[in-house]
C-alpha cells in the first residue's frame, strides 16, 4: 500500500448512508445532511443497501429500526457477521427501550426517536465519523504491523516470541539451541524490521499480532547450532 492509499484509508469519509422505507423522511434527511456538506446516499430497504451500497466507503449509517423487509436490527447483525464495522445511528418512530439497548450493545453510536431533532442527528453523525476515523487508523496500523512482521525470518520470529514473553537473551539461546550472540543478532534484526527501539513497543506490536501467547508455533530446542544465523 503506497503512502497516498494509506492516507486515504486513514482519513475516513464524510459519506453517510441512509436507510428508511419512508420516502419523505429519506428526502428530508438527505436535504438536511447535504446542506452541511455531507455526501449522502439513500436506500429504501436493508436489501437495497446490501445489493448496491458501497458500505466500506462510508463513515456512518443512519438506519431506521422498523423497515419493510429485513429490520434495522437484523441489518446490523448482518453487517457485523460480514465484518462491516460502519458506525450506525439508529432512528425509530417508537421509544422501544429493549430495542435501543440491543442496538447500543451491538455497537450502535446512538438511538434517536422520531421526529429526530436535527442537531441531535448531526451530533451523532459527527461521533460516528470520529469512531470511523479511529477504526480506519487502527486498520492501517495493523496492516503496517503485519507487513513488518512478514519480513522476519522464521528464526527471528522465534526470537521475538520468546523475548516478548519475557525471556532474556540467555534463556532464549538455551530454548532455541543457539548461542547468546546469535540471539542478540536476531533480536537486533527484529527491532530494526519492526521499527521499534524499546521492548514495551515490541510487546505492543506482538499484542496487535496476537502473539501474546505462543500457542501456534513453539520453537523447538535444536542442539549444536551455535554459529548459524538463520
Amino acid at each position: 500500500m503506497n503512502d497516498n492509499a494509506i492516507q486515504r484509508k486513514r482519513a475516513g469519509t464524510r459519506r453517510v448512508l441512509i436507510v428508511d422505507d419512508d420516502r419523505d423522511i429519506r428526502i428530508a434527511l438527505e436535504a438536511l445532511l447535504k446542506s452541511i456538506g455531507f455526501d449522502i446516499e439513500t436506500f429504501a430497504s436493508a436489501e437495497d443497501l446490501i445489493e448496491r451500497g458501497n458500505i466500506e466507503d462510508a463513515g456512518c449509517l443512519v438506519l431506521d429500526v422498523r423497515l419493510t423487509g429485513q429490520s434495522g436490527l437484523s441489518l446490523q447483525s448482518h453487517l457485523l457477521k460480514h465484518k462491516f464495522e460502519i458506525p450506525i445511528v439508529f432512528i425509530s418512530g417508537h421509544a422501544d427501550i429493549p430495542m435501543a439497548v440491543r442496538a447500543i450493545k451491538s455497537g450502535a453510536v446512538e438511538f434517536l426517536t422520531k421526529p429526530v431533532r436535527s442537531q441531535d442527528l448531526i451530533d451523532a453523525i459527527h461521533v460516528a465519523f470520529a469512531r470511523d476515523e479511529e477504526r480506519r487508523a487502527r486498520v492501517v496500523a495493523s496492516e503496517r504491523t503485519t507487513t513488518m512482521y512478514s519480513t522476519l525470518t522464521p528464526r527471528e520470529r522465534d526470537v521475538m516470541a520468546l523475548i516478548v514473553e519475557g525471556h532474556g537473551n540467555k534463556q532464549a539461546a538455551f530454548l532455541l539451541g543457539i548461542s547468546e550472540p546469535t540471539v542478540k543478532a536476531h533480536r537486533g534484526q527484529v527491532m530494526r524490521k519492526m521499527s521499534v527501539q524499546t521492548l514495551p513497543d515490541l510487546v505492543r506490536l506482538a499484542d496487535e499480532l496476537g502473539l501474546g501467547k505462543r500457542n501456534e508455533r513453539t520453537p523447538t530446542i535444536v542442539g549444536g547450532d551455535h554459529t548459524d544465523i538463520q
